[in-house]
């Protein structure tokens, strides 16, 4: 995919499909909603029609219940493939993202540390102090180790992920009761159950303040891919731009795991299956990336809340049932190509 119109022609079919499977997963569920009127609520809200012809009890299903859960899943998609990219790039370890990494357990624990000491509103911050912290330590482990190598820091990110996630499991049993203790561990298992408009919000404000900064660090990136003193002889300022994408990752993935919870895979897998396609120049790779997660989330999504219904499956098992065998797939591919 080197040449532009390629390059053109594929982001452009990447957003009719996510445009094509917004208004899909909209029109799924109990009350099956036909995609012209879905249209026509939006338009209203927006105020470009006057009047809408949708009954007011289905335009509220479209504008209140389900549009915000698409837009929240569409960004979180988009947000954990992006970190899982730069994750990759970084610790030069094709096992990265921010799950292996602590950063996911991380948020989740400072998220509900937050949400026991009853201040729910805040739980996306407690979210990016856990990633943080979890990132910290996961370096610093690395570092007493005898140096923050790619592979010292994915062990020193699994250590912090089962620290992190058994710090949680006794804060919920010590402390959650009655239907507090089940929301919690839905949420945990990665869920969108009850998205607001606010929740969407947040999850786009995420999108809007890190994406750029690591969209714009492609060529840095690509540095990066070939080790650091490659990035330092091409005159990068790689502690600068290591510690300015790690802290926009972790961000990112605090505000992520606030809104949908510890959701596994996304970041794994996604931006493989799009190095495959499109190879590594991060310019290309990135948005990409960002467009397929935020369908893959989408579906999963989708998946989840409407397959078993009434009942609703935790977003984070479909991503697991679905990327488990993915991800061993494009490690069987890799070992054919490589």
């Amino acid at each position: 995919m080197g040449s532009r119109p390629a390059q053109f022609a594929a982001y452009a079919g990447l957003w009719a499909l996510l445009i094509a499977s917004a208004i899909l997963a909209i029109s799924f569920g109990p009350a099956d909603i036909a995609p012209a009127e879905i249209w026509s609520s939006i338009f209203h809200h927006l105020g470009l029609l006057p009047d809408s012809p949708v009954a007011p009890l289905r335009d509220a299903i479209v504008w209140q219940l389900r549009l915000p859960r698409v837009l929240a899943a569409l960004g979180i998609g988009a947000g954990l493939a992006l970190a899982g990219t730069v994750m990759q790039v970084l610790t030069r370890n094709p096992l990265a993202d921010p799950y292996l990494l602590g950063l996911s357990s991380g948020a989740a624990l400072g998220a509900v540390i937050f949400l026991l000491l009853g201040a729910a509103l805040l739980m996306p911050l407690g979210a990016f102090l856990g990633s943080l912290a979890a990132l910290a330590l996961a370096l610093l482990i690395a570092k007493l180790l005898g140096g923050a190598t790619p592979s010292r820091a994915i062990l020193a990110g699994i250590c912090i992920a089962a620290l992190a996630s058994a710090a949680t499991s006794l804060l919920i049993f010590w402390s959650a009761t009655g239907d507090s203790y089940r929301e919690i561990l839905s949420w945990l298992l990665g869920s969108l159950s009850g998205t607001l408009w606010s929740d969407a919000a947040l999850v786009g404000l995420g999108l809007l303040l890190c994406a750029p900064i690591i969209l714009m660090s492609g060529r840095g990136l690509d540095a990066f891919a070939f080790g650091e003193s490659a990035a330092a002889s091409l005159g990068i300022d790689i502690v600068r731009l290591r510690w300015t994408l790690l802290a926009a990752t972790a961000l990112l993935t605090g505000i992520m795991v606030a809104i949908g919870g510890a959701i596994g895979f996304v970041g794994l897998v996604v931006p493989h299956a799009v190095r495959l396609a499109v190879g590594s120049r991060h310019r290309v790779l990135l948005p990409m990336t960002m467009l397929v997660g935020a369908i893959f989330m989408l579906w999963t999504d989708t998946a989840a809340r409407t397959l078993f219904d009434p009942r609703e499956l935790p977003v984070g098992i479909v991503t697991a049932l679905i990327g488990a065998p993915a991800f061993l797939l494009i490690l069987l591919r890799y070992r054919r190509v490589t």
